[in-house]
């Protein structure tokens, strides 16, 4: 019996990608990989920003928070993940399964949150520059990264409740090989109208809304790097930016995706649904570690620095 007096079952069935179970084994071996390179990844940014001077700047605290997030995200999904891919171990007790939901989305939605945050401090640092420094200090960005925090795990708070209420007994398998709240939804035998509802609020009020802010602090950053009148000011002010454009499109285009096949794709494959899903959770993680390693050559130098002491 659930906590309001509901049935639920003992544990969930996790799923690996429908059609392809015979593959599962063939595929850890790059899911493996994933993992290493978002865990490794993103664990020497933290570590380059927090050893090296250089790197004591808005735009590299908001970039370690991001890197955070991707490790915590990565954390969240990793034991299910690669106990359905290597070992075939798909079940998953119902309060855990309410557990890594509630981190999933939270984890999620805090990226989002840092995202727009990092956007902000790229209006600063081009449209502002001479008041960058007193803006963005750093009791305010410790602020800002709280603030993010804080509304990731309130406004997620009552999805566990959510499906708490809801009896389950039309089945215990989930899509994925992790746990969704609209996947578990989808498996009560009750009216998910509230679910549903809420969902569409906190998508609405935080990931879009985030999105959108984002987008008018690049309109205003393109408006005033316009008005520069040297071609190599202008790139120069763009090219700080590129790293960050890049992590929204790693992070939101796939969300997007989802969002897409979610609502419109009815009749698509459910192997794509799954997949989709997977891209979306796997893939920004370790693309931006490489984006920035890649692109910021500040973040380039300071990890050769670092390893270069190790070895020393």
């Amino acid at each position: 019996m659930g906590l309001f007096n509901v049935t639920h079952p003992a544990s969930f069935l996790l799923t690996g990608i429908p059609g392809l179970e015979s593959s599962h084994s063939w595929l850890a071996g790059p899911l493996c990989l994933m993992y290493a390179v978002a865990l490794g990844g993103n664990t020497v940014i933290l570590q380059a920003v927090r050893v090296e001077a250089s790197l004591h700047e808005p735009m590299y605290y908001f970039l370690s928070m991001l890197s955070f997030s991707d490790v915590a995200m990565s954390m969240a999904t990793l034991p299910t993940v690669l106990r359905t891919f290597c070992v075939d171990a798909r079940n998953i007790a119902f309060d855990a399964c309410l557990i890594q939901m509630f981190l999933i989305h939270s984890f999620s939605m805090m990226e989002s949150g840092i995202l727009l945050a990092m956007s902000f401090d790229r209006y600063v640092a081009i449209c502002d520059p001479l008041r960058h420094a007193t803006v963005l200090t750093n009791q305010v960005i410790a602020g800002m990264g709280l603030a993010v925090t804080s509304r990731s795990f309130i406004t997620l708070f009552p999805l566990p409740f959510l499906i708490k209420r809801l009896p389950i007994c039309r089945s215990n398998v989930l899509s994925h090989s992790y746990c969704l709240h609209p996947d578990m939804m989808k498996l009560a035998c009750a009216d998910i109208t509230i679910n549903s509802i809420y969902g569409l609020f906190v998508l609405v009020s935080t990931f879009v809304m985030d999105l959108f802010f984002i987008f008018i602090s690049y309109v205003l950053i393109l408006h005033s790097v316009l008005a520069i009148a040297s071609r190599d000011e202008r790139l120069k002010a763009l090219n700080t930016c590129v790293s960050h454009i890049l992590a929204v499109l790693a992070f939101y285009v796939p969300m997007i995706g989802v969002s897409t096949v979610h609502r419109f794709g009815k009749h698509v494959p459910r192997y794509i649904h799954v997949l989709m899903s997977n891209i979306y959770l796997f893939v920004p993680p370790v693309l931006n570690p490489l984006i920035y390693s890649a692109k910021t050559k500040e973040i380039r130098r300071a990890i050769v620095r670092m390893f270069h002491r190790i070895k020393i």
